[in-house]
């Protein structure tokens, strides 16, 4: 029997991830070389793009990893890993992170791309507190800030939900306020 048709039976012809069946193919998981029922998973067209292209991910296309982690089958395991590190500024996916569990051989599988390793220049934001800031966490501002540009002031105390980070900055964050959306200096929030 053929790994593609293997693949087929052990996955009921849907992607291994998403659970879609259409325009599925085997894809080598790196950086094994073996194309074997062990080193291979079947996947849709788009789970293989946003793999290939990091670029093109769509954080809630790969909600459908919250399933995927618990798969026994290690090639599953490695691919959910990678791909949620590859995500973890969106918040949800460190949570993910937090729950799976793998075996040491395929934990060292799953970092032998590179993937999951601290990246030493990476931004990161922390409140004045120094706690760390995601992409999606409410904040609290902690002192009256005059909004530049705008006769607003936006009052010590107010909420700010679902915040996202500048990529290029540590002390710049975005949320709306009064239904508008402003950039707010990190020293003058505390995360709630």
């Amino acid at each position: 029997m053929s790994v593609e048709r293997e693949l087929q039976k052990r996955s009921n012809s849907k992607c291994e991830l998403c659970q879609i069946d259409e325009r599925l193919s085997m894809y080598l998981v790196a950086p094994r070389s073996e194309r074997n029922l062990e080193n291979c998973v079947y996947l849709c067209s788009n789970c293989t793009g946003q793999i290939e292209d990091p670029k093109t991910m769509d954080a809630n296309h790969w909600r459908c990893l919250n399933d995927s982690i618990w798969s026994t089958i290690p090639a599953i395991q490695v691919l959910s890993w990678r791909l949620l590190h590859r995500l973890r500024s969106e918040g949800w996916p460190q949570d993910l992170l937090d729950m799976m569990y793998m075996e040491d051989e395929t934990f060292e599988w799953a970092k032998e791309t590179g993937e999951g390793e601290k990246d030493e220049n990476a931004v990161i934001h922390r409140d004045s507190n120094g706690v760390i800031l995601k992409a999606g966490d409410s904040v609290v501002l902690i002192k009256d800030l005059k909004v530049k540009g705008s006769s607003m002031i936006a009052k010590q105390g107010t909420a700010v939900r679902r915040i996202s980070l500048d990529h290029d900055n540590a002390e710049y964050i975005e949320g709306k306020v009064d239904g508008i959306n402003i950039v707010i200096i990190t020293q003058y929030v505390k995360k709630l």
